[in-house]
């Protein structure tokens, strides 16, 4: 079977980033007692702010960088750029990446919880890898169904991530506004940034 973090491995120095699953040569999954597959939503102050999409799905983290955010809006299309896998233990990272390093800036765990397939005839990877996957999200911020459409594919995808028509739906909401901090330790971006710099030499 093909080493599905080996590109997250070869774009990182495990000397220069505290970033997880960079020391295992192996690449082999941790297992999880848990049966609910996670999801993460990570805020990203990299050189452009974003956020770090995550689904559990094999063993691995699928990620997608979504400038925006994930919209409670049905109306409202969210732009998502397909991303490498990365290992499951990133879905607990919060803290700074180094100057340097890929991906450098502060990173906070904006929302997080599990999930669960919605549909019925075929599995998270299977539809993921047709270009198209329904899921509903059990966060802390957010919770309901979103379609994940793609609509190019190539050397680095690009979907949609759409809110779905359910009883979750807020046209109203702007969550990545009125609720900024970590679900994680209750920090904003802006504090993991100056604590980071706080801590420098």
């Amino acid at each position: 079977m093909a080493d599905r973090l080996g590109p997250y491995r070869a774009k990182r120095d495990a000397s220069e980033t505290a970033e997880p699953g960079l020391r295992d040569a192996a690449g082999r999954p941790r297992r999880r007692r848990s049966a609910a597959p996670r999801f993460v939503i990570q805020k990203h102050a990299a050189s452009r702010l974003h956020y770090d999409f995550r689904l559990e799905v094999d063993g691995a983290l699928r990620s997608w960088a979504v400038p925006k955010g994930l919209s409670t809006d049905p109306r409202v299309k969210r732009l998502a750029v397909e991303v490498e896998d990365h290992p499951l233990e990133y879905a607990d990272f919060e803290g700074t990446i180094g100057r340097g390093s890929y991906g450098a800036g502060a990173v906070i765990i904006w929302d997080a919880g599990t999930y669960r397939n919605l549909d019925d005839a075929r599995s998270v990877a299977d539809a993921l890898a047709a270009g198209h996957a329904k899921v509903w999200l059990e966060g802390e911020k957010l919770q309901g169904g979103w379609t994940l459409q793609r609509t190019h594919a190539g050397k680095q995808p690009q979907w949609l991530v759409i809110k779905r028509r359910d009883e979750e739906a807020d046209a109203r909401r702007r969550p990545e506004n009125t609720q900024p901090e970590s679900v994680k330790t209750g920090r904003t971006i802006e504090e993991v940034a100056a604590e980071d710099r706080r801590g420098e030499p």
